[in-house]
């Protein structure tokens, strides 16, 4: 059977608008809280049997919404970090690029973190494996392997440097819940300032 057009669109816009809710209960409530009356209720639903409609059960709900934070990071990211010309203006964006991402969505990254945290799938990994997977550090190794294709950075282990430059920036929202006011520019360059002595070559 053919889907009309306008059925994939209200669909989309329906699990969108779940997700959504889903970010703003779990960051709200806590991530054991955020039942699905409740972000039935964040939603505006009327039912429960909406969110099982459109979601085959909590794992693929909590999967989607995790999904759908990350492509809005990836998709941030990528648009401030594809426009430098240079391996070292491309770190120094993707660190103060991320930074302020995480300040300005807050509650995205208060949901993320409880995800991070608490979450326990039936099958699959949890977010604690994924974040130890090597393969999450591939993007900041091919950019400091290009800076040290180009001669701009010195000789490294891209892995371990690519492990300390993320594990800095994925600490923040911790950081963040213990110190909501904490001063973000100066986080900023201080850490650009920190990896550019690390990883830039001295003539």
């Amino acid at each position: 059977m053919q889907v009309r057009k306008e059925d994939s669109v209200t669909t989309s816009a329906r699990r969108a608008q779940i997700v959504a809710a889903t970010i703003e209960t779990i960051a709200d409530l806590g991530y054991h809280q955020a039942t699905f009356a409740r972000i039935a209720e964040h939603a505006g639903l009327s039912s429960t049997r909406l969110i099982s409609y459109h979601f085959d059960g909590k794992d693929d709900l909590i999967g989607q919404t995790i999904s759908t934070i990350y492509t809005e990071i990836g998709t941030f990211m990528a648009e401030r970090v594809g426009a430098q010309t240079s391996p070292g203006a491309a770190l120094d964006t993707y660190i103060r690029s991320l930074i302020e991402f995480i300040r300005d969505h807050r509650r995205e990254m208060r949901a993320a973190t409880e995800v991070f945290l608490n979450y326990r799938p039936e099958k699959g990994t949890t977010a604690q494996e994924a974040a130890i997977d090597p393969a999450s550090l591939q993007h900041i190794e091919r950019l400091l392997s290009w800076g040290q294709e180009s001669g701009e950075f010195r000789r490294f282990n891209t892995r371990v440097v690519a492990m300390a430059i993320q594990r800095a920036l994925d600490g923040l929202p911790f950081l963040l819940e213990g110190d909501p006011g904490a001063d973000l520019d100066v986080y900023t360059e201080e850490l650009i300032e920190l990896f550019r002595l690390a990883t830039r070559a001295t003539s």
